[in-house]
C-alpha cells in the first residue's frame, strides 16, 4: 500500500512527512482489513438470505460481526508488523511501516494488536460461539502458524497463510447461522484457493526484496517458471467452485465461470510473455478485481432471486 511515511532504508534514509493517523492505518494494514470485510459481509448477507432472516432485523449481528472481524484482522496485522520489523527494514516496499521508522514503539504496537484482538473476539462471541472460534482460528493461523513459524522457514508459507485469509466469510456466516451451509464452506474454499496465485504474483514483483530478507517465497526458492506453473494450477482449481454455488443462480455461476476462464487464459499466457514482472502485475490486478467483483456479485445475485 503506498503511503507517506518516514522511510529508513538499509542503504539510504529518506524523510517524508506523515501523520499519526496514516501510521495507524499502515500498522493495521487497512487495505487488508477492507478487502476481508467485503468477504465477511458477503458471508453475513448470504447466511441471512439462506435462513430467511431480514437484514434490517439483524443489524446488531451485522454490526458486531463486521466490527469483530475488522478488529481481529487489524490486531493480527499489527502483531505481524511487530514480528516482521527486522525483515521489513530490508524490504524497500515495507520500510515506511511505523514499526520500521520508529514512529510507534513496540509496546504501543503490542497494545494495539492484542487489544484489538481481544475486543474483536468479544464482539464475535456475542454473535455466536462458532463465529468466535473461527475468529480464534484466523488469529492463530495468521500470527502464529504464518508470521511466527512458516514464513521464514518453508516455501509453503503462502499456503499456510491462506487459512487465515479464507476465514472471514465463515465468521460472517457463523455469526448469523452457526450451522454452516455448504455454500459457506465453498466461500472458504474459494478464498483459500484464490490466495496462492494472488500472493505468488506479488512475490514475483518483490522477489529480490524477499531474497534479501531471506524469506523462502516460491519465486525465490524455485524460480519464476515453477511459480508460474503453480499459479496456473491453483487458478485451474477454481474452475469447479461456481458449480457448487448453484443456489446463487445460473447467472452468477456463468459470471464466475467466465472470470475463472479469463484468469486461467491470462495465466497460460504467462508462458509466452517475455516480461515476467509485467505478467505478474497483470495477474495481481486481475486477482484483486476477481475477488471484489465475485463477492459483490454474490450479494447482487440474491436480490433477484
Amino acid at each position: 500500500m503506498p503511503d507517506n511515511h518516514t522511510a529508513v532504508g538499509v542503504k539510504e534514509t529518506e524523510v517524508v512527512e506523515t501523520t499519526a493517523f496514516k501510521d495507524f492505518l499502515s500498522l493495521i494494514k487497512i487495505g487488508i482489513v477492507n478487502s476481508n470485510l467485503i468477504t465477511a459481509f458477503t458471508g453475513v448477507w448470504l447466511a441471512l438470505v439462506f435462513t430467511h432472516q431480514h437484514f434490517l432485523d439483524s443489524l446488531d449481528i451485522v454490526f458486531l460481526s463486521l466490527l469483530g472481524t475488522a478488529l481481529i484482522i487489524g490486531g493480527s496485522c499489527a502483531l505481524n508488523n511487530y514480528i516482521d520489523r527486522d525483515i521489513d527494514q530490508i524490504m524497500k516496499s515495507k520500510t515506511s511501516r511505523p514499526t520500521v521508522t520508529g514512529k510507534m514503539s513496540g509496546a504501543k504496537v503490542l497494545t494495539i494488536g492484542f487489544g484489538f484482538i481481544v475486543l474483536g473476539l468479544i464482539c464475535l462471541f456475542l454473535t455466536s460461539v462458532t463465529a468466535g472460534i473461527f475468529g480464534i482460528i484466523g488469529v492463530v493461523s495468521y500470527v502464529v502458524l504464518y508470521s511466527m513459524w512458516s514464513k521464514r522457514l518453508f516455501v509453503s508459507n503462502t499456503i499456510v497463510g491462506s487459512i487465515s485469509g479464507a476465514v472471514p466469510p465463515l465468521i460472517g456466516w457463523a455469526a448469523v447461522d452457526p450451522n454452516l451451509d455448504t455454500t459457506a464452506w465453498m466461500l472458504f474454499l474459494l478464498m483459500f484457493i484464490w490466495q496462492p496465485p494472488h500472493f505468488y504474483a506479488l512475490a514475483m514483483k518483490r522477489c529480490e526484496e524477499y531474497r534479501a530478507a531471506g524469506i523462502p517465497m516460491l519465486p525465490v526458492v524455485r524460480g519464476f517458471e515453477v511459480t508460474k506453473r503453480h499459479m496456473v494450477i491453483w487458478v485451474a482449481c477454481l474452475l469447479p467452485i461456481p458449480f457448487f454455488l448453484l443456489p446463487l443462480g445460473i447467472p452468477f455461476v456463468v459470471l464466475a465461470t467466465l472470470f475463472n476462464i479469463g484468469w486461467l487464459v491470462l495465466g497460460i499466457a504467462g508462458y509466452k510473455m517475455k516480461d515476467d514482472l509485467k505478467w505478474a502485475k497483470l495477474m495481481f490486478v486481475y486477482s484483486l478485481n476477481y475477488l471484489t467483483i465475485l463477492f459483490v456479485a454474490m450479494v447482487i445475485a440474491t436480490l433477484f432471486k
